[in-house]
């Protein structure tokens, strides 16, 4: 009974299970359907809508090709007759471009025609030229080269003088503002510069308070004036003269050492060689304190700052020595204000033109020591002790004898010439006076033309007179250059020589 009815709930189970899922399934079935029928209705209705959609734009891309067509049409006629145009306007040109050559042709052809021509012509003229120099040289009696010949001859005697008269004038321009340059310059530095004279000597004389005195500087036998020689190295002249002797000697430092040592030995009185010779070392060092004292107050007195000991000591030596009559050191402050107004008027630099100046014939001091010129030898002392070459080379070239090159150098050369060259600055000997003005003629009377010169003006000019039928007008003025050339380099004077050529032509008649 209760199997039945288990297998009765499980069958009435088992059914209503089936029954549910046919129901879920049919339902479903249902479902889909409906949903499958939308779905059918939208594609549907998509499907028209795109049709429509296509439909439109397809006549949309017609009307668009349509257009773009009739375009293309209008643009491709629109180029068609533009390519025409350009086909018509070559055609035009290449028409022209034959046309013209066909008339360069035709000009060439006349051009050719005329060259013969000229051609023909030419012949004919070198043929009438060469008849015509035929005639002209049986006319005149000369060949075509000897024509030529005389023509050039005649075309140099001008050209000589066409360049003689410019070089006149171009001269005479520079030699005017040359010399107001000049001028300018050294009459202010002249001007404000002036220096004393002083001669030059070899000797000193020493005054004696009597004549018995000469016999106590002999000595026994004549040792203590040998003393006195030995320990100075000059030489002690005891002559006639009363109540004075002579120290003589080309060394001045030791002139004057001895000049002292003997007044101190006079004054002492006790004379004997051992005395002497104390004497004589306590007087060098005086003099040689002298010395530097000098050479600072030189450099102090031009302003000339930072000189080194050995410098100052050989500047002070120049205080014993002169040149021509003139004291060196004296000479060497003048040119160093000299150049250093020059200098400042020249825009140059003041101080080592001022240094130069001071410096330039240190060389001096020791040149009757060392071999060379004073120039070299004042170059080379002060190269050891100076930093600045520029006041090396001034003093190097003060002379020429290097070649002056630099500003500095034409500066110290110009402040020595005026230094030197002022009236009562130097002496000179009438011998080497005389010899100097000699030379000056011979220079002058050397050259082909002239009749007699003569050096005036204590050499300082020359006058030459010529003869007029040799040299003209022009060819004074060449004899003048030529001879002022020869001077500079065949003779050495100092200051400047002005050379003045004179040509007189007379004509004289009588009447009888």
């Amino acid at each position: 009974m209760e199997i039945a009815s288990v297998l009765g709930i499980f069958f009435s189970f088992v059914i209503g299970t089936i029954f549910g899922g046919m129901a879920v399934f049919l339902s479903r079935r249902l479902m889909f359907d409906r949903q499958m029928r939308v779905a059918d209705k939208k594609a549907a209705k998509i499907v028209s809508d795109a049709q429509l959609e296509s439909k439109g734009m397809l006549s949309e891309t017609k009307q668009e090709a349509e257009r773009v067509k009739s375009t293309a049409e209008v643009e491709y006629r629109e180029r068609r007759a533009e390519l025409q145009r350009e086909e018509n306007r070559v055609s035009q040109k290449s028409e022209t471009l034959e046309r013209k050559l066909d008339s360069v042709e035709n000009r060439e052809r006349g051009l050719a025609n005329k060259e013969k021509e000229v051609e023909s012509i030419r012949a004919q003229l070198g043929e009438l030229r060469g008849r015509q120099l035929k005639q002209l040289e049986l006319i005149s009696g000369m060949s075509t080269d000897e024509a030529k010949q005389a023509l050039l001859e005649a075309m140099e005697v001008d050209i000589q003088e066409e360049t003689s008269r410019r070089l006149r004038e171009w001269e005479a321009e520079l030699r005017e503002e040359a010399n107001k340059k000049a001028q300018d310059v050294l009459s202010q530095a002249i001007q404000r510069c002036a220096s004393e004279v002083v001669s030059e000597t070899t000797v000193a004389v020493v005054p004696l308070p009597s004549d018995e005195m000469k016999g106590r500087l002999i000595g026994r036998e004549g040792r203590n004036i040998r003393a006195l020689e030995q320990a100075t190295g000059v030489d002690l002249i005891i002559d006639d003269t009363r109540e004075a002797v002579t120290l003589s000697s080309f060394d001045s430092v030791r002139r004057e050492v001895a000049r002292l040592a003997l007044s101190k030995l006079i004054l002492d009185g006790r004379i004997h060689p051992a005395r002497i010779e104390e004497v004589v070392a306590k007087t060098k060092e005086e003099v040689e304190a002298t010395i530097y004292s000098a050479g600072e107050q030189a450099a102090y007195q031009v302003g000339v700052h930072g000189l080194r000991p050995e410098l100052i000591r050989l500047l002070g030596r120049l205080k014993y020595r002169t040149s021509y009559g003139q004291n060196v050191l004296a000479h060497s402050i003048e040119v160093a204000y000299l150049a250093s107004m020059m200098a400042a008027e020249l825009g140059a630099n003041v101080n080592l033109a001022k240094k130069a100046g001071l410096l330039h014939d240190i060389g001096k001091a020791v040149d009757r020591e060392v071999e060379g010129t004073h120039a070299a030898i004042g170059a080379d002392l002060v190269k050891q002790w100076e930093r600045s070459p520029e006041v090396v080379q001034g003093i190097a070239e003060h002379h020429g004898e290097t070649g002056t090159t630099s500003v500095l150098g034409f500066i110290v050369s110009a402040a020595d010439a005026i230094s030197g060259a002022r009236p009562g600055a130097r002496r000179e000997s009438l011998e080497s006076y005389l010899k100097r003005l000699k030379a000056l003629e011979d220079i002058a009377d050397g050259f082909k033309g002239v009749e007699k010169s003569y050096a005036i003006q204590a050499g300082r000019e020359i006058r030459i007179l010529v003869k007029p039928e040799e040299i003209d007008d022009l060819g004074a003025m060449r004899l003048a250059r030529d001879i002022v050339k020869k001077i500079e380099e065949g003779l050495a004077y100092p200051g400047q020589i002005k050379v003045t050529v004179l040509r007189e032509t007379r004509a004289i008649d009588y009447a009888k």
